[in-house]
């Protein structure tokens, strides 16, 4: 009998409930297809919305960045300005002129592709930065990196307009 109850008391032993280690929720990445496009039924900026335009504005910011190299890449290997013809060369510095603003043009709008993405992360994608209101996805849907209700960026535009006149 002492056999028994020593293997007991060793049974009792080894079966005390450890402290289960709390849960952890490990999100998986959603997948959304090729065709898919936010919709009004659903709820506003839920995890598909941001993943559409994160891989909206990510598509958009790669375009945009081949299209800025291949321009100064073939800008570089185009230059008339050692033609000896005055013409040429004014030609060649207004194409250049116009092709470099139009890149400055696009790196401004890599940033505000940037800064898009990163409000993605911080869930302040798809609201207004003045009045924290939802911008709404038509609005989003034509303009991927607005930040602002219509009614704002009319507000911004106006004040804009204001301070340059002055």
């Amino acid at each position: 009998m002492a056999k028994t109850a020593k293997a007991k008391k060793k049974v009792l032993k080894s079966n005390k409930k450890i402290a289960a280690k709390p849960k952890i929720a490990i999100k998986t990445p959603i997948k959304i297809s090729k065709t898919y496009v936010p919709k009004d039924t659903e709820k506003y900026m839920c995890e598909k919305h941001k993943v559409f335009f994160r891989i909206k504005l990510t598509d958009w910011k790669k375009e945009l960045v081949k299209a800025n190299n291949e321009a100064l890449y073939n800008g570089s290997m185009d230059d008339n300005s050692i033609s000896a013809d005055v013409v040429d060369q004014a030609s060649s510095y207004t194409d250049k002129n116009v092709e470099m603003k139009a890149i400055n043009r696009q790196i401004k709008l890599i940033s505000e592709i940037d800064k898009a993405l990163l409000r993605i992360k911080d869930d302040t994608y798809g609201y207004c930065l003045d009045t924290a209101e939802p911008i709404g996805l038509k609005r989003l849907m034509a303009r991927p990196v607005a930040k602002y209700t219509i009614a704002a960026q009319e507000k911004h535009e106006k004040n804009e307009k204001v301070f340059a006149e002055d």
